[in-house]
């Protein structure tokens, strides 16, 4: 059990929350929750000793252990991948490598040999035994292939380092486990296989996650911070947000009728109070004026950005013919034999392991790089806007505030116009002001996303555009996306995100594409689709071996 007694953070006169007390207990998922900045991380590495809070404490029962993702994926470079997720359980680890140390000696004494009995007893009891068959099963599960996992960390690419470093939170059984974003970077499939472990993990889980639909299948609470508190909900995300409106609601409500009944009193001393007759009613009401105060609503760190994508005009007939596209990158065959047809008011979720390919085929339809053979051809009306993946390329090498920035895609050019328009999304005052190189990867987001806006595009591509985002603006982008009524080809790791915008669905699998006109809750269980997916994995493992 984790309690939290009396714990303030504060950062000179900002406070991100104050006496919080709570209790954390096995058995239960909490999804903490909150506002960009809200503190969220702060409060996960409050819990895992990294950094001290300004008062209150932290405590746990005695011989539990705390494991946290970690997000350092440079820390582990010149350890294997499988020792790099035994590492999640530091003392078995320690145990293991000291007594292959022992065994390993040329020269092995008696006391090497009690030493070694010592170790052996203590590495069985960490069920140590079971430690490489654990790790491997959560390496596979998260889709690290077994070939690499005698590779060094230094030798993977970054999104399977954290996909490792994942794998090493969970390793062991901790008694406590924190997981900051652990969703990032995983596939749909992932995630699903995530979901399943973390439903079925006994003891005490905080998780902070963007995903909804994620939140939605593991939680058995939320923890939301916000009015400088934490405060504790039973259910998952979607019926936190149910409670949280209505008591909203209410609130206001309550104010309302508050802020009524003293303007009905007020009206009746100003007409009464010079009445003799009436005088003692009025000085009655006047007391009772005093005493009726309106519930003061608390100002929430929450703020929906108001996206909204209108289309200049629709498009035409033809929208887009792509024929047999072929692409190479540092000599590896990224994109082979793709072909696609857009139809009117397609909304096609591209979903697969393999983000580069996802990447390179976006580039090359928004005309960012060329592809080696085949052909691209776009209609006529066609006015496509492109949302990268890696947007710093805008932002590091400028020294403009955010006014400037923005005006440089804009056709109205008055400051007013551009100021308005940063107001909707969340730059307001002197946050326009702001130099853009100093953006928070958020916030630069929220720009790429303004820029699009300003283009008029009846073709939007979007490259995995929820990165970095909170829930609100999630939500806001999500709902865009719903009432847009022309094209979108898009990417994301996002189960919600997905279901609720996609109405085809384009797989890439290693050997192949699938492409089908589907709303995608419907097509993970379409049995055609599973049968064609395993025979095109199938495939792969045949030619691999």
């Amino acid at each position: 059990m984790l309690n939290v007694t009396d714990l303030t953070l504060a950062y000179g006169d900002r406070v991100l929350f104050k006496e919080v007390n709570l209790k954390f207990l096995p058995g239960n998922c909490y999804g903490l929750i909150g506002a960009n900045g809200a503190g969220k991380s702060t409060f996960l590495k409050i819990i895992s000793g990294d950094i001290d809070s300004t008062r209150g404490n932290i405590s746990v029962a005695p011989g539990e252990r705390i494991a946290m993702l970690r997000q350092d994926q440079f820390a582990f470079d010149e350890y294997t991948v499988l020792h790099t997720v035994i590492l999640g359980h530091k003392r078995l680890y320690d145990v293991m490598i000291e007594r292959d140390a022992i065994y390993a000696k040329p020269d092995f004494s008696e006391e090497d040999g009690i030493r070694a009995g010592d170790l052996e007893a203590e590495f069985a009891d960490l069920n140590g035994y079971e430690a490489e068959s654990e790790a491997a099963v959560l390496l596979k599960g998260l889709g690290i292939a077994e070939e690499l996992h005698s590779k060094k960390m230094g030798d993977l690419e970054s999104g399977f380092k954290v996909r490792v470093l994942l794998a090493q939170a969970m390793f062991g059984n901790p008694d406590i486990l924190l997981l900051d974003e652990p969703t990032n970077n995983l596939d749909l499939q992932a995630i699903s296989w995530l979901e399943d472990f973390l439903d079925r993990f006994s003891n005490t889980l905080i998780v902070v996650s963007h995903d909804r639909h994620f939140l939605n299948s593991i939680c058995t609470h939320i923890a939301d911070i916000d009015f400088s508190k934490i405060q504790l909900y039973v259910g998952n995300y979607d019926f936190w947000y149910q409670s949280s409106q209505l008591a909203m609601k209410q609130r206001q409500e309550s104010s309302k009728k508050a802020v009524d009944r003293i303007a009905e009193l007020q009206e009746f001393v100003r007409r009464f109070s010079a009445n003799a007759s009436k005088s003692r009613q009025a000085t009655s009401r006047k007391k009772l004026i005093e005493k009726l105060t309106p519930d003061e609503m608390p100002t929430s760190a929450r703020k929906f950005p108001y996206i909204d994508f209108k289309a200049e005009r629709p498009c035409g007939k033809i929208i887009l013919t792509v024929a047999n596209i072929n692409k190479k990158v540092e000599g590896e065959k990224i994109v082979t034999d793709f072909s696609l047809t857009l139809n009117n008011g397609d909304k096609i979720a591209f979903i697969g392991p393999n983000d580069l390919v996802k990447t390179t085929l976006f580039e090359i339809l928004a005309g960012q790089i060329k592809p080696d053979s085949g052909t691209i051809e776009w209609g006529a009306t066609i006015k496509p806007a492109y949302f990268p993946k890696e947007s710093s390329a805008f932002f590091t090498n400028s020294d403009l505030n955010l006014i400037d920035w923005l005006r440089q895609y804009s056709v109205e050019q008055e400051t007013t116009f551009v100021r308005g328009f940063l107001g909707r999304m969340l730059f307001s005052g002197e946050e326009a002001l702001k130099k853009v190189n100093v953006l928070s990867g958020g916030e630069r987001v929220r720009c790429m996303l303004s820029r699009m806006m300003l283009t008029g595009a009846n073709v939007l591509i979007f490259d995995d555009p929820t990165n970095h985002l909170d829930l609100e603006a999630i939500s806001s982008l999500n709902n865009s996306l719903i009432k847009y009524p022309e094209v979108i080809l898009f990417s994301s790791h996002d189960h919600e995100f997905v279901s609720t915008i996609a109405n085809r669905i384009i797989e890439i699998t290693p050997t192949g594409f699938i492409d089908r006109a589907m709303p995608f809750e419907e097509y993970i269980v379409n049995p055609a689709v599973q049968k064609l997916r395993t025979a095109l994995y199938h495939h792969q493992e045949n030619l691999m071996l």
